[in-house]
């Protein structure tokens, strides 16, 4: 699969490269889960290790043009929060939702970013745990490590690790995802009871492409130092907003739209867990890969989609950019829904009501099929009409 406005700024959606040069290495105790699981670091039979590492990516450039346009070092406290949620919420796909220990390592160009900045990331880290602690989380922090690496790094970059132990007996394997299941998808925008403001659903996938769409020439000439000199002339901020400038059908701006903290979703999975984890057979977190990204998952199945969320003011606005084609739209982004439970039907219900309870709307997105013969899983979307496969 290939995602031209992606590729074209240095970014690949797939990471297929990635895939094969890893393609050799052990699958870990659970081959075919989201994460990948080890045996358990204290010599435990009954449980497993999981070692995880994500981050912001370049949602840290979008805050640091936040700041220069503002002045407000606030805009660099929720890169903390998408550097987290990237690997909570990652594990949680595994069924891992506690004894969570966190590490983090941030790296700057101190002649751009000064000290101000790094202790709004350690404060936003700080308040990240508090609140995912008192839904019953379970995490750590166990210090980290701030570089100053000014050759590499043009502005910033926030980067978390995360280990955890869990029981194997309670291990959700996606590689478990099967024919007759429904998807139950859960929305990525709007405003969850334990968020503080309206949330676009951006979350820390797609920024590459999503800030050069829709942000203008303006950012281009003014603050080179915010992307890379690879990126062709024409491909760099060609959209037609600035910053400040209102979102259409939202109350803010589309620099905080782009900012919004990445949403964890652990406050509704532990529940869900807790009644449902007998009949889920695999989460998946829409993360790189977009609404494709489940194709990974599962033998010989063919995933259908074909009642998804309509897209959010903030997706709808990179779409009319009219760079990037509806197809492309579900590869690189998640396009309205970020976590979806492949589970029996009969408790479909349940879990969508779970979901609402913290005003986060969900429903059921699609589907799961057998192929009609054995071979590479197949993700199928339809939407408006037309119907875009994944193979």
């Amino acid at each position: 699969m290939s995602a031209e406005s992606y590729l074209s700024r240095g970014v690949s959606p797939t990471k297929d490269d990635v895939k094969k040069a890893v393609a050799n290495q052990s699958k870990g105790v659970a081959p075919g889960a989201f994460c990948k699981l080890i045996e358990d670091i204290a010599g435990d039979d009954d449980y497993c290790v999981a070692i995880h590492a994500d981050g912001a990516g370049t949602k840290s450039s979008v805050a640091y043009l936040m700041y220069k346009e503002t002045g407000n070092y606030d805009w660099f406290k929720g890169l903390a929060q998408d550097s987290l949620v990237m690997n909570t919420d990652d594990l949680a796909c595994v069924g891992c939702c506690e004894n969570l220990v966190l590490s983090n390592t941030i790296g700057r160009n101190a002649h751009l970013v000064d000290g101000k900045a790094i202790a709004k990331v350690i404060e936003g880290y700080n308040e990240m745990v508090e609140k995912l602690n008192s839904y019953g989380v379970g995490i750590k922090m166990c210090g980290g490590e701030t570089a100053d690496v000014g050759d590499l790094v043009r502005t910033m970059i926030v980067d978390s690790t995360i280990v955890a132990r869990i029981k194997r007996s309670d291990v959700i394997n996606a590689a478990n995802i099967k024919p007759g299941h429904v998807i139950v998808g859960l929305a990525s925008f709007g405003q969850a009871t334990y968020e503080d403001s309206y949330n676009s659903g951006m979350s820390s996938n797609g920024l590459t492409a999503a800030r050069h769409m829709l942000l203008c020439n303006y950012y281009a000439q003014n603050f080179k130092e915010s992307y890379s000199d690879t990126i062709p002339e024409d491909k760099a901020y060609c959209g037609k907003y600035r910053l400040l400038d209102k979102l259409p059908g939202t109350d803010v701006t589309v620099g905080e739209a782009i900012l919004a903290p990445t949403r964890t979703f652990l406050p509704v999975i532990v529940p869900v867990l807790e009644k449902y984890r007998d009949s889920i057979s695999g989460i998946i977190h829409c993360t790189g890969g977009g609404q494709a990204k489940c194709r990974d998952f599962g033998k010989n199945i063919k995933i259908v989609k074909d009642n998804l969320f309509e897209f959010p003011p903030l997706f709808q606005a990179i779409y009319e950019s009219g760079e990037i084609p509806m197809k492309e739209m579900f590869q690189v982004f998640n396009c309205g829904h970020r976590i979806e439970f492949y589970c029996d039907e009969s408790v479909a219900q349940g879990i969508i009501d779970i979901a609402k309870s913290f005003n986060i709307d969900a429903q059921i997105v699609g589907h799961v099929e057998a192929l009609e013969q054995p071979g590479e899983n197949v993700v199928v979307i339809r939407k408006n009409g037309e119907e875009f496969i994944y193979n």
